[in-house]
């Protein structure tokens, strides 16, 4: 019978895009709160396990939480259903808006930049006057200009994959099913 178990949870580890086997419903959340279900934090072992399961996977994902069958809930599992969604939807949110607001300020970087450089040519087209004070803000302006304009493009390309690889994480689990199963 024990062996007829394994190959249940084999089968089901098989079927599902992403299976995590929980202890007890406790292994989701952190152990330093003592909240409801509805209410309390997630454990960052379960976000990490999970971002680790869902590295790969497309849309339309299924996470399938084992848990042992003496202690399942099912109102407690509609609570952890809700929470785990919201909290999927809330930081897919959050994690937008902060590739947003970096998008916003690397553009602000890059166009400021672009005016310091059009402010140098102009000053460099003035090349008769030669003064100490035109040669300082030339001194000033070209480093400058280049500067923010190649740390305004950081902000757009380089910066963002932590922010992108969170954002498409909590997109696909945000609209993940997730289904409690006995083992």
């Amino acid at each position: 019978m024990a062996e007829e178990s394994k190959l249940d949870v084999k089968s089901i580890i098989d079927r599902a895009e992403i299976s995590l086997i929980l202890d007890s419903y406790d292994d989701i959340f952190s152990d330093f709160d003592p909240r409801p279900f509805n209410e309390r934090a997630l454990s960052e072992d379960f976000i990490f396990e999970t971002k680790r399961a869902a590295r790969d996977k497309k849309t339309g994902i299924e996470l399938r939480l084992l848990i042992p069958e003496k202690i399942r809930s099912t109102s407690d599992e509609e609570l952890i259903k809700l929470r785990l969604r919201s909290y999927f939807k809330k930081n897919y949110k959050a994690a937008q808006e902060e590739l947003d607001k970096r998008n916003r300020r690397a553009a602000v970087l890059v166009s400021v930049g672009a005016v310091l450089g059009l402010a140098d040519a102009v000053l460099l087209s003035f090349n008769g006057l030669g003064t100490i004070f035109q040669d300082a803000i030339e001194i000033i302006l070209t480093p400058a200009s280049w500067y923010t304009i190649w740390t305004g493009f950081d902000g757009l390309m380089i910066k963002p994959k932590e922010t992108l690889a969170d954002r498409s994480f909590y997109k696909k689990m945000s609209s993940a099913q997730i289904i409690f199963t006995t083992y």
